[in-house]
């Protein structure tokens, strides 16, 4: 006989959140410090989330040039490596005093065996935001996690201990397919898990939402509503409308794909629409709390529900939000933590250069470009393409716009001097320097000095353009002629019609 779930529910979360959110937002920061502070307890129908798995690699997005124009461009937007550190300590710390016994005494556990390593610190991470999304979790909700098998048979006990053995609904396998290397000694690596529990006795399975097709061979075999020959028991009968399919799942994005954003972790939009289908009912409230490039918060919309993103990059807070506006033009949301005025966009500056560098990028339309290695990305914060006239053979031809971004409180004239080498070095026509700190006349002069480009059709502008954090606020944007937006791997347009989920 299974132990009584003794601490499931019983505990507040550590921290009170200010306020419930009905409705559609993006938040960029900390999950754990928006889930305490902005979501209400049991105020949410279904969490998904795909958290990071630890397999040290540092995941780089592409973003595509347009056709003939270099390569793509990469960015290092993540490493999902953990260490034993500061954080990771607090993190174990916080779970001891959380008052969830059974989960400080496996986490003790698993630190006796794991010792301080990477894969301890990953899971004290995991843990604590475990609790608290328990917490903000109605008592019919659900949570779906998404890892891959070097964790999940960790992850499997934490979730145990957090909800209880007797909540465990599934664990789905995600299957998916790829080349292989010849010189493979060991079978290939080729699924993810993706586990279910639900947190009370009762839970949302919608079963006419996500049945599949029976096989021909099953009609034949079987009448429905009948047991077939030669068997009994209700798991014999067939459903007119088809079967419940199995946790076995066989979903695709193709790399060069239509749905396929670049984003490194991307799942296919379908995996998700089951989910949600399955899990939740029209108007509820999704939470992802890792959100990446958005997928669940797509799925959501797509399916008439609530939800809440969270993500600690500003990139992919700005991905989802143009995916959101390419797929759903009159969708309606709120972008939270992110700089909204010029006291808070320097604070940013202070506190995380890259994060400053990637939100000052996406405030002018660019393409990020470079990572966090310092001088890997020579002098350039972002690009932005456009179309002009070649004279010569009167056809249209892309040209490039380079941004590079300044946080820092102080100006001088070598940051213009800077950007000009860098223009010439990559025979760019137009420089775009954005800048924290206020420009002095003699950067200005210089700026100026650098030229005009002359468009090929009807006008001039200036080849080095100085914006600072106040002008962008002010609603000042560069001067460019025909930005070129298919640079940007768009969003397919969602019709806005309920598809029948047959999936």
């Amino acid at each position: 006989m299974e132990p009584p779930d003794e601490d499931i529910g019983q505990r507040p979360c550590l921290a009170a959140p200010m306020r419930n959110r009905p409705d559609n937002h993006l938040f960029y920061g900390d999950n754990l410090e928006v889930l305490r502070k902005e979501i209400a307890n049991e105020s949410v129908d279904l969490i998904y989330l795909d958290p990071p798995f630890n397999s040290n690699a540092t995941y780089n997005i592409l973003f595509r040039s347009p056709a003939g124009v270099g390569v793509d461009a990469q960015v290092a937007a993540f490493e999902d490596t953990w260490r034993w550190d500061e954080a990771a300590e607090r993190a174990y710390d916080e779970v001891m005093i959380s008052g969830r016994t059974r989960v400080s005494d496996l986490l003790c556990a698993m630190r006796s065996f794991l010792r301080d390593s990477d894969t301890m610190a990953y899971l004290a991470m995991m843990a604590i935001r475990l609790i608290v999304l328990h917490d903000k979790l109605k008592a019919t909700g659900s949570l779906f996690l998404h890892c891959d098998p070097t964790a999940s048979h960790y992850l499997k006990l934490l979730l145990d201990a957090v909800f209880g053995p007797r909540r465990f609904r599934n664990e789905i396998v995600w299957c998916y397919t790829g080349p292989g290397s010849p010189n493979m000694r060991q079978f290939m690596r080729k699924h993810d898990i993706i586990f279910w529990f639900c947190k009370g006795d009762t839970w949302t399975f919608n079963a006419d939402a996500v049945r599949v097709a029976h096989s021909a061979k099953t009609v034949e075999n079987y009448k429905q509503g009948l047991v077939g020959s030669g068997f009994s028991g209700a798991d014999h009968v067939i459903h007119d409308k088809g079967k419940v399919p199995e946790d076995y799942w066989n979903f695709a994005i193709a790399p060069r794909g239509k749905e396929y954003l670049g984003y490194p972790t991307q799942k296919p939009l379908k995996l998700l629409e089951r989910i949600i289908a399955a899990a939740s009912n029209e108007a509820d409230v999704v939470l992802d709390p890792f959100c990446g490039c958005g997928t669940a918060i797509h799925a959501a919309q797509k399916l008439g529900r609530q939800w809440i993103g969270i993500d600690v990059t500003h990139l992919a807070i700005s991905l989802i939000e143009k995916r959101m506006h390419d797929a759903f033009p009159d969708v309606a949301f709120t972008v939270e933590g992110t700089p909204k005025d010029l006291a808070s966009a320097q604070d940013l500056a202070r506190r995380d250069k890259y994060q400053f560098q990637w939100w000052a990028v996406s405030m002018v339309d660019a393409l990020p470009f470079g990572g966090k290695k310092k001088g890997a990305d020579g002098g350039i914060d972002g690009i932005i393409y456009f179309n002009d006239l070649d004279p010569a053979s009167e056809t249209m031809m892309t040209q490039r716009a380079i941004v590079s971004v300044k946080g820092g409180l102080t100006a001088n004239v070598a940051m213009v001097e800077s950007l000009a080498a860098t223009m010439d070095r990559e025979k760019a026509p137009i420089g775009i320097l954005v800048m924290n700190a206020k420009a002095t006349p003699e950067m200005r002069r210089r700026a100026a000095a650098v030229g005009v480009y002359r468009n090929g059709i009807d006008d001039d502008y200036p080849r080095l353009q100085i914006l600072t954090l106040a002008d962008l606020f002010a609603g000042k944007r560069p001067r460019i002629p025909n930005v070129d937006r298919a640079a940007f791997k768009r969003a397919a347009r969602e019709d806005g019609r309920r598809q029948d989920l047959l999936l």
